[in-house]
């Protein structure tokens, strides 16, 4: 059978049941727009190709499968670069379609030619140019196949004009075997019998779980674990939902803005079974301080990330889910859950630092920001999609929203992208079209992408976004506060589009609140409405989020107030 390369390449979206493409078109993937007015694949028409990358970002998320976008070349394959870095370093399975001048004009500096592949090299899990049309179905499919396997990551594929355009015989591809690339998922027995000794013997133990665990579908199996046991959780930011947020043995989150029990927790255990995590700078603070007192157990898929920033006692390299399972059935942790009356002194130290030292705020005449968070969480009863954007904004979100479920909180974790909440919530909401998606941002930040509103609009997405306004970019006026005399140096936003204004010129609802008791109405009718809303809350200029440690300090020492 002949096919176009853009033939082919509907084929194969078709097989790995792709039902939603976010891109922008251009003139080098003309006929690749062309062949997908042919199918019934959706198109996303985005604004930006920044925020059609974020958006499959927020559809992986949110849906467990592989997000996809499509751009064109040079510029629309550059504007993607940043959603690329948020993907990779958050584990995030997406698959980056970019078009390219065609093959005979790569290195003449063609009209938008870039050397993508070149460029996102070192952020992508692996990427590809496609020289002839015979690669092309293999080169997807190993694509799709490398995005999900293993520790996901976000695989780009650079197609050039003239081999979307160009026909071959088609034979479908086989099962992809790659001889370089085989993930473990089943853990060593031996090294998980040496944990379950060490579970036993455990007479202060804490669970660690991270965005491995939601990315592997272990949630049940930690959950199953943590409760049979009696085991307290602390999660990083990627992990909120690993494991439920209600739930009594929940500690919040650990690191820079964790709880106070989370962290003195994490400095005085005696045993830490950290899943899924990467123990990256915002969690472990001070790394030669960090879990001192602990035998540090590390299940992990990527061998890379383990010992690679903090010592671990037993290493185990295997799938969370499939470790979780076995370690489960090991210790006869029964399936619902039921706990057994162990552990007391333990617990009830935890629960002495969670009476000591809970998140709380000062309620005065203005709006706090924790507040609305609060409100939200009230008011969508914990059920909702929460998609953030960075900085303060992000961090109230993870402290005063409880997730009982995984898949329900979508930020960018460890690149920190500002202008990543208003697309990814684009993403999940088109992935999860029956659940409320609300987007926590701050007026700085929303800035960044706030031209994505015409989608949610044209495509009658009824996203919610709540701006915590505050006029400052707000995590950074809080360091200059603390740490540079408050010396506030480019921080302060003192010029911003009127935010009902700007949703109505764009079709949306815009709603306003500046007294505290206008934050539970503008919320409810935000919420009530079906179509796309901006809720602009007038927030305490120089609220700040506590916890806090200082960079490089110990987690131990937080700044409480």
């Amino acid at each position: 059978m002949m096919l176009t390369g853009a033939q082919i390449l509907m084929t194969i979206l078709k097989e790995e049941n792709v039902d939603t493409l976010f891109g922008f078109p251009g003139g080098a993937v003309i006929d690749i727009y062309d062949e997908l007015s042919r199918t019934d694949i959706r198109h996303i028409l985005v604004r930006h190709e920044q925020g059609a990358v974020h958006a499959a970002d927020g559809y992986a998320r949110a849906s467990g499968k592989v997000g996809v976008c499509l751009v064109t070349s040079g510029p629309g394959a550059t504007n993607t670069v940043t959603g690329i870095a948020s993907a990779y370093a958050d584990s995030i399975p997406i698959v980056v379609l970019t078009g390219q001048v065609p093959t005979h004009l790569i290195g003449n500096d063609a009209f938008q030619e870039v050397d993508i592949v070149g460029i996102t090299r070192s952020c992508t899990k692996h990427n590809y140019l496609v020289e002839s049309i015979a690669d092309l179905a293999r080169i997807l499919k190993e694509a799709f196949y490398l995005a999900r396997s293993g520790r996901p990551g976000p695989v780009l594929v650079d197609i050039p004009k003239n081999i979307a355009s160009a026909k071959t015989d088609f034979t479908p591809p086989g099962e992809v075997h790659l001889r370089s690339y085989n993930p473990t998922y089943r853990p060593n027995q031996k090294q998980l019998r040496e944990v379950v000794r060490l579970l036993q013997a455990a007479e202060r133990p804490l669970i660690f779980a991270g965005g491995g665990v939601i990315l592997s579908k272990g949630a049940t199996e930690l959950t199953r674990l943590a409760r049979a046991a009696r085991i307290p959780v602390t999660t990083s930011l990627m992990g909120l939902g690993a494991f439920p947020g209600s739930d009594p043995l929940f500690l919040g989150m650990i690191g820079m803005h964790g709880t106070y029990a989370a962290n003195m927790s994490a400095s005085t255990c005696d045993l830490m079974l950290a899943v899924g995590v990467r123990f990256d700078d915002r969690v472990t603070g001070k790394t030669d301080s960090f879990a001192r007192q602990a035998a540090i157990v590390h299940i992990d898929i990527d061998p890379t990330s383990i010992r690679k920033n903090i010592p671990v006692s037993v290493p185990i390299v295997g799938d969370c889910r499939i470790s979780l399972q076995m370690l489960n059935e090991m210790t006869g942790a029964p399936a619902g859950g039921a706990p057994c009356p162990v552990r007391g002194e333990w617990l009830g130290r935890i629960a002495e630092w969670k009476q000591a030292q809970p998140l709380s705020y000062q309620q005065r005449e203005s709006i706090k920001p924790q507040q609305v968070v609060e409100k939200v969480y009230e008011l969508t009863r914990g059920e909702a999609i929460i998609t953030t954007e960075v900085g303060q904004n992000q961090m109230w979100a993870a402290q005063f929203y409880r997730f009982d479920h995984p898949n329900h909180f979508v930020t960018s974790g460890g690149l920190g992208c500002m202008g990543f909440g208003l697309p990814a919530a684009i993403g999940a909401q088109i992935a999860c079209p029956d659940k409320v998606v609300v987007d926590i941002a701050g007026d700085g930040s929303i800035q960044m992408n706030i031209q994505e509103m015409a989608t949610a609009v044209q495509y009658d997405l009824p996203i919610k976004i709540v701006i915590l306004n505050n006029g400052y970019l707000g995590m950074v006026r809080q360091w200059q506060e603390l740490f540079y005399g408050r010396r506030y140096s480019a921080t302060l936003m003192n010029h911003a589009p009127d935010f009902v204004k700007l949703a109505e010129a764009y079709g949306a609802v815009g709603l306003r609140a500046t007294r505290p008791e206008e934050v539970e109405p503008v919320l409810r009718q935000g919420l009530a409405e079906h179509k796309p809303v901006i809720m602009d809350f007038v927030v305490e200029a120089e609220e700040g989020v506590y916890p806090m440690v200082p960079s490089g300090a110990p987690i131990t020492e937080m700044l409480l107030v």
